[in-house]
């Protein structure tokens, strides 16, 4: 029995693993900005997030804002070598574990405090601008990429890079699906579904987006003004779609595919990269984290030729001939 991670071929945990890693690293990066060393870290992005939550979520939010806003440099600190340490145990081998247990710990404090759960408890939340929130996908991500779990015999194929997994194929396919149907239900919200719920979204996310991009973005809230609940309907169903179907087919890749097209989209629309030009994005937002689910989920054999189906006639001769050989050998 070997470890279906050795394998060389097709999606692994490993790839998998280094995909978070260098995320987790690049958040660490980002927080070495300039900005993040003052009073912005505290004021615009942790306590940004107290802002229509219930008291009891307000409250522990902004306690947390005045906690670094006392030495707003050291805390900064604390936060950027917590995360560039993650990212560097999760690309070398033999400290993945000890790095997905901190990342563990790190990402429900983060949720909790720097993304407000999410915002799901304002009713305000939206897939378009990042719901669920991009670290708890961090945790998820990180559980369906635990290594050393399951083996394969032999040369078996590797059936996807979640399969390895301590939720293997189908437990992955299940949070694909939960995530999924859960902004399909976002985007039913009052917040979300009114006339210019889609057009506000985007005329807010071009304040935080490179000059070119906050042009487009607000031309077409021009164009979609007032169409908002008939696009949250089309978004809602779709979002259903994209998560039911890689639990009732053999073969996800084209909801997996349509799945990584509807985040790049909402990537660059609603989360406007991450608003990594303002100077105080921590992270990269949810749009590269839902790509590297599919990934995981993503079927090697989808990208390999159907066995006999591509070979020359003569190979398969030859195959079938050595066949033939080894059975009169026996």
């Amino acid at each position: 029995m070997r470890s279906i991670d050795s394998r060389g071929s097709g999606v692994t945990a490993r790839t998998i693993q280094l995909g978070l890693g260098g995320i987790w690293l690049l958040d660490g990066i980002l927080q070495l900005q300039p900005k993040m060393f003052g009073p912005a870290f505290a004021n615009q992005v942790i306590r940004s997030k107290a802002q229509g939550q219930p008291g009891v979520v307000a409250w522990p939010i902004d306690e947390m804002a005045r906690l670094v806003s006392v030495h707003p440099a050291a805390s900064n600190w604390i936060f950027a070598a917590v995360q560039i340490l993650i990212g560097i145990g999760l690309l070398r081998r033999d400290t993945v574990r000890p790095a997905l247990v901190v990342s563990f710990v790190w990402a429900a404090g983060v949720w909790c405090f720097g993304e407000g759960f999410g915002m799901l408890l304002t009713g305000a939340a939206s897939p378009l601008t990042g719901a669920p929130g991009a670290v708890l996908l961090y945790a998820v991500i990180g559980l369906i990429a635990w290594p050393g779990s399951k083996t394969t015999p032999g040369h078996a194929p590797i059936r996807s890079g979640a399969a390895q997994g301590p939720l293997g194929d189908l437990g992955g396919r299940v949070v694909w699906a939960v995530a999924w149907l859960g902004m399909a239900a976002l985007w039913l919200l009052p917040a979300n579904d009114g006339p210019n719920g889609f057009s506000g979204m985007l005329t807010s996310a071009a304040g935080s987006s490179p000059r070119w991009l906050a042009h487009f973005q607000t031309w077409v809230a021009v164009v979609l003004h007032g169409d908002g609940l008939m696009i949250a309907i089309l978004l809602a169903a779709l979002s259903a779609v994209i998560g039911i179907g890689p639990l009732v087919v053999h073969r996800p890749a084209v909801f997996l595919v349509a799945g990584v097209a509807v985040s790049i989209d909402y990537w660059i629309m609603g989360q406007s990269f991450g608003g990594i030009v303002t100077g105080i994005a921590t992270d990269p937002n949810a749009g590269p984290l839902f790509i590297l689910l599919a990934l995981a989920l993503f079927p090697n054999d989808a990208l390999e030729p159907h066995a006999g189906a591509s070979m020359p006639r003569t190979t398969q001769v030859t195959i079938a001939e050595t066949r033939e050989r080894s059975v009169v050998a026996a």
